[in-house]
């Protein structure tokens, strides 16, 4: 697989992302309102990740996949995720949301474990990789707090 595909691989699973948190807030309670602004900056983020893979895919002279993912398994983890939103049960959401964190988390380390990136993709990956970590961490801590209060 080379280093463009890699790349497209990310996007799909940004798109993914960004379909599994929205479904994630349009499912939303009220008493769950306040996840909403953690979604919506993950949904913005995954957003932003896949116009800056787009642009260095396109600045090397492939295609960019515009869709979701539908065919690593990794990739089916976050379109998974999306079918199981729509309980109501905090905890239940927030396992969900960290299950497709996990996804993203491990679409990036197979990237980057790789080998073929280099230079500004190589950057990029990595910039963006750190970025999912911390966004994994959020989810995983706020969904730790609710089985705590549970």
């Amino acid at each position: 697989m080379g280093n463009l595909a890699v790349l497209n691989e990310l996007v799909e699973i940004n798109n993914d992302r960004v379909a599994g948190f929205e479904k994630a807030i349009a499912d939303l309670s009220d008493e769950n309102i306040d996840l909403k602004a953690v979604f919506q900056r993950y949904t913005e983020q995954s957003h932003n990740f896949s116009q800056e893979l787009s642009a260095v895919i396109a600045r090397h002279g492939g295609e960019v996949e515009t869709g979701t993912s539908v065919s690593s398994s990794l990739h089916r983890a976050w379109i998974d995720v999306k079918a199981l939103f729509g309980g109501t049960d905090r905890v239940s959401i927030l396992d969900e949301a960290e299950r497709g964190e996990d996804a993203i988390k491990a679409a990036y380390k197979a990237a980057l474990d790789h080998g073929e990136l280099q230079g500004d993709a190589l950057a990029l990956v990595m910039k963006q990789a750190l970025a999912i970590k911390e966004g994994h961490d959020e989810i995983k801590l706020l969904r730790d707090t609710a089985k705590a209060i549970n």
